[in-house]
């Protein structure tokens, strides 16, 4: 176990809070519930930035930014939107030293800014699909607060679309749910579940949410992504209404979906261990890093020379590399401080391997002697780290998988839910039950319905909660 961390056996929650101090990813703000971001955590999300950027970019997406402060009045056109948001808004009342006429919201989420000005743009069909993302922060006034995952201000992205047709509407809704199901498999080496959320857990305004939920190393459920089929509802508290090609009035129809530094957390929790982080290659801000290791200065020039010829190699390779050459440190601190920096693999060169004209290599994702190996031929520095970084993004992926799995369980009646629950794992089972119902579960176990997944049994069965036939199995779980 890492110095400075609890177990995470012993209290999760402080084990989180430890490994968010002791690898530098973020620190308190001076108001209660915001957080800053420092530069290493920083960089993590500047890589999720980068992998969503591309994905959304090819499928024809642009960037764009709109304003922080939205009249009052706007959040209220929509009924739902207006009701879903109210508790968690923060609002402007003075302005260079008067009073506004009117407060201002801000941005809690951007649906109603960016439809006002939709309704500026949109007057054809020839103006549609209109294909909008914004890099923004929100301000959602949250009363218990956790670094990324719930937090007063957060950065995120949010996409916004208008389409001709509700096909295509949901058309782009579904395929930006698997954006970030690709995104946060691939990237992230997060195994996630994707599926549809319940009437009471949909986007206040939508007609359908879409949701990918992730398993974290409490196995409590964590709501990672979300896209949602906004239907007509918001075009037409806005006007968004466009001339078809037979010259008659249409309102548009809308999707918005958005991941935030959330994301962040959900790598910590399914990927961390007692020693620290444990980043998934993609992700990671360092990919390798370089110890050399020398007893008596005659030693230091040739490992210090070997040292930086594998740099070269790997830097010309494309691979995010550090060369720790600090003098201040023994090998063992900078092996623990690396450790908990989650950086997937380190190097280790000492006169041995300098006379070999070799380099040691340990890996993050297994700890101790078994994940290291030796006598790795310096001139192959390149391949062989590359296919190591491989080698553990899939490892990293394939463990939380099996983790997850492992822990969702099959339930045929309430009893067997509340048992699941109570022990902390997911409880999967077919559901037919009522809001009233889904009320109840969430009272008496702590449980919500997740979603119903898009993988199905694919024939009809029993509801576990009333006894009547039921088409789909839905998945209950505690989360954050």
């Amino acid at each position: 176990m890492a110095e400075g961390v609890t177990p995470r056996s012993e209290d999760y929650s402080r084990w989180y809070q430890d490994i968010i101090r002791e690898a530098e990813l973020a620190d308190y703000g001076p108001v209660r519930g915001t957080m800053v971001i420092r530069p290493y955590g920083y960089a993590i999300w500047e890589n999720i930035q980068k992998a969503l950027d591309r994905r959304f970019k090819a499928t024809g997406h642009q960037n764009a930014y709109f304003p922080m402060f939205i009249p009052y009045s706007f959040i209220e056109k929509e009924k739902e939107h207006v009701e879903g948001f109210s508790p968690e808004l923060a609002l402007v009342t003075i302005g260079g030293g008067k009073e506004l006429e009117e407060p201002l919201v801000v941005r809690p989420t951007s649906e109603t800014i960016i439809n006002y000005m939709f309704a500026k743009w949109v007057q054809s069909y020839r103006d549609l699909p209109l294909l909008i993302n914004q890099w923004a922060n929100v301000v959602r006034w949250e009363m218990r607060t956790r670094p990324f995952l719930r937090t007063l201000e957060f950065l995120w992205q949010e996409g916004h679309t208008a389409h001709a047709t509700y096909e295509e509407a949901e058309e782009e809704a579904l395929r930006m749910i698997e954006i970030y199901r690709d995104f946060a498999e691939n990237e992230g080496a997060v195994p996630v579940v994707v599926g549809r959320k319940s009437r009471l857990e949909r986007f206040a305004g939508a007609l359908h949410t879409y949701t990918m939920e992730a398993m974290m190393g409490d196995k409590k459920a964590l709501q990672a992504g979300t896209s949602h089929n906004l239907g007509q509802n918001f075009a037409k508290a806005f006007g968004i209404q466009f001339l078809d090609e037979n010259n008659e009035l249409q309102y548009a129809w809308q999707t918005s979906w958005g991941v935030s530094t959330r994301f962040v957390g959900a790598v910590i929790m399914v990927h961390g261990d007692d020693q620290g982080l444990r980043l998934p290659p993609r992700l990671a801000p360092i990919q390798v890093v370089i110890v050399p290791i020398w007893r008596k200065e005659q030693e230091r020039e040739s490992v210090e020379q070997s040292a930086q010829r594998v740099r070269e190699q790997l830097e010309n390779a494309g691979i995010r590399v550090h060369l720790d050459d600090r003098e201040e440190h023994t090998p063992g601190w900078k092996f623990n401080f690396w450790e908990m920096k989650g950086v997937p693999v380190r190097i280790e060169i000492g006169p041995r391997d300098v006379a070999k004209g070799a380099f040691v290599l340990a890996r993050r994702d297994i700890p101790g002697k078994e994940g290291k190996t030796f006598d790795h031929p310096i001139e192959e520095a390149a391949s062989r780290v590359q296919a190591l970084l491989d080698e553990i993004q899939r490892n990293l992926l394939e463990q939380a998988r099996a983790f997850r799995d492992a822990n969702i369980h099959d339930v045929r009646t309430y009893d067997e839910l509340r048992e699941v629950i109570a022990a902390g794992g997911w409880a999967r089972g077919y559901w037919a039950g009522s809001d009233d119902d889904e009320r109840r579960v969430k009272e008496e176990t702590g449980a919500t319905l997740r979603c119903f997944p898009f993988e199905q049994p694919g024939e009809p069965g029993v509801c576990f909660m009333t006894g009547q036939e039921a088409t789909e199995v839905a998945i209950f779980a505690k989360a954050y």
